[in-house]
């Protein structure tokens, strides 16, 4: 008798083959059978699942768990849309190995880079290890909802290896690049899925200091790669210069020092290509690039957004006039007392002639007013841009910087119980006022779906529910575009990701794989707005997003969620290669 049978199902098995009916029999944490709709034997357990789509897992590449993974079981918000497996570790940031006398130093660089707060993280992290076996270690101590796959991050390595000389991104002798080889074969050896390096010189730490590894020369690169190959490792994940689009030629020359790493030492290299609004066409560009070196052998994987990225915009959160110094007095205030003084006329005109034109926040909006879009009701997916501040000012007759500090008031007055209303801002992935670009870069047969970057950026964005992002909009709700089979969002969502990393037990639904799966309602999958919470250590900040839809996720067989509600079940552990 089989543990769990999910009867009358519709089964897309995230290979990209059609749908199809059928009952699933899972014996303890494996897919057992799959038989004929109304054949399953009868079973401890049963779900009916009444013609919902059942999925796997959702494997999510992109995240930065790092910190969250050593306190909390549930690892939301990725794991409330369908994800069962997450990769940390990236963009070269991470917390071993680590001396003892250099916590604060990874801390105040993740914050940087990923907007993590760093008192959530110095209260949460218990520092259990110094090296990354021992916080391999650590993180498998820990039950919890989904599963954990790390990476060696370069900037922690070289911290450790070099101290002083590798946080100010001296040059590596010989002898720092032979330590941080054979310690990046340790870490491999141990588990490690990946060794991770960032190349990008915006990426900083809090005090402005770029990430270690940053200007690494291509010696330091090809060692580190020949310890990992020469452990088993497979993979390089990096992020590049000219990867926020500002260096027009830095991502083709990144592109050419992947191929000749790959060539030489036999890793594939799976790195962050955005359209960036800068350069429109130079993705374009880059994948031509990818595919000849592809034909010479090497193996680069660009790894592309499912969704145009950007930011949140609101009073709280990232706020355009926090720089007015008409508005500084008002900061502190309890929102609903806040907006008293902002809809006072005196001090509206006070704060919007308190921006100047040099002033960087707003700058950023300025080249931003065509693509920023209130969420009234609810999320933006695609949206027109005659619907932007830009396109509603001008038919206003009223300046961009006076509607948007209305309307952020009338957001903000709007917003009810969990829910909050802001803006969203798109940076990348909206050229033209559409998302046809990600269509293209997403179909490409070299790129991965990805850049969810779960766990981070907590005051900006929650792009970790891309997977109901994609089954909502792409799948079932795009107007202005072809949109996505189910069949191939799910293939982009699970199989594509685990074949990338090796993770040959999932990905897929088949006899003999892991019981990692979800059961979706999908003409009910919808993302609601965002709400801002403080739920992490000390109180701090985040922004999270939930959806409708998600019926049940299985985690090795088990039920972790239902409706989007934790069950109390954790049996999700470390992945090691």
């Amino acid at each position: 008798m089989a543990d769990l049978v999910i009867r009358n199902a519709r089964i897309v098995d995230g290979t990209g083959a059609p749908a199809r009916a059928g009952d699933l029999l899972i014996d303890g944490d494996r897919i057992a059978a799959e038989v004929a709709p109304g054949t399953a034997p009868a079973a401890a357990r049963e779900i009916d699942a009444a013609g919902r789509v059942l999925m796997p897992g959702v494997v999510d590449v992109h995240t930065h768990y790092d910190g969250q993974v050593t306190w909390d079981p549930e690892l939301g918000p990725s794991s409330w849309h369908g994800v069962t497996t997450v990769v940390t570790g990236n963009c070269g940031v991470g917390f071993a190995p680590v001396r003892p006398d250099r916590h604060r130093f990874l801390i105040e660089l993740m914050e940087g880079v990923e907007d993590i707060p760093g008192s959530a993280l110095s209260e949460g992290i218990d520092w259990s290890w110094e090296s990354f076996p021992e916080y391999l270690d650590a993180v498998a101590s820990m039950p919890r909802t989904i599963e954990i796959a790390a990476q060696l991050p370069h900037g922690a390595l070289r911290a450790y290896v070099m101290g002083d000389r590798g946080a100010r991104n001296e040059p590596a002798t010989p002898d720092d690049a032979a330590r941080m080889a054979g310690l990046a074969g340790e870490a491999t050896r141990a588990g490690a899925v990946a060794f991770s390096t960032n190349r990008l010189p915006l990426h900083t730490s809090i005090h402005g200091e770029p990430v270690p590894g940053t200007f690494a020369a291509d010696d330091e690169l090809l060692a580190i790669a020949r310890g990992v190959v020469e452990a088993g490792g497979r993979l390089l994940q990096a992020i590049p210069a000219g990867a926020m689009g500002e260096d027009e030629h830095a991502m083709l020359r990144e592109v050419d020092l992947y191929r000749r790493l790959s060539l030489e030492s036999g890793l594939a290299v799976n790195f962050t290509l955005a359209q960036a609004h800068a350069f429109p066409h130079q993705w374009r560009e880059v994948l031509d690039a990818v595919e000849r070196a592809n034909a010479q052998g090497a193996r680069l994987v660009p790894q592309v957004q499912g969704r145009p990225a950007g930011l949140f915009l609101g009073w709280d959160i990232f706020n355009p006039f926090r720089n007015s110094a008409a508005y500084r007095p008002l900061a502190r205030l309890p929102l609903p007392e806040r907006l008293v003084r902002l809809r006072d006329p005196d001090v509206r005109a006070q704060i919007l002639a308190g921006v100047g034109p040099a002033d960087p926040t707003m700058v950023i909006m300025r080249n931003s007013f065509e693509s920023a879009f209130a969420m009234d009701d609810a999320p933006v997916f695609e949206p027109h841009p005659d619907d932007s501040i830009a396109g509603r000012a001008a038919r206003e007759g009223r300046s961009c910087e006076e509607l948007l500090y209305d309307v952020m008031c009338d957001l903000a007055e709007s917003s009810t119980g969990r829910q909050t209303r802001m803006f969203h801002v798109f940076f990348s992935g909206y050229r033209g006022g559409c998302l046809d670009d990600l269509a293209e870069m997403m179909a490409h047969p070299d790129t991965v779906v990805g850049l969810a970057d779960g766990g981070a950026h907590c005051s900006m964005i929650c792009d970790a529910s891309l997977p109901s992002f994609m089954l909502q909009h792409w799948v079932r709700e795009r107007t202005r575009g072809p949109r996505l089979s189910l069949e191939d969002a799910v293939r982009m969502l699970t199989s594509e990701p685990a074949d990338l990393y090796g993770f040959e037990d999932r990905g897929r639904i088949a006899p003999g794989l892991r019981a990692d799966l979800n059961l979706v309602d999908l003409d009910r999958v919808t993302l609601e707005l965002p709400e801002i919470v403080s739920d992490l250590p000390t109180g701090a900040s985040r922004i999270v997003q939930r959806a409708d839809g998600w019926v049940a996720t299985l985690c090795a067989g088990r039920v972790t969620f239902r409706d989007g509600k934790p069950t109390g079940e954790h049996p999700g552990g470390l992945v090691r290669l």
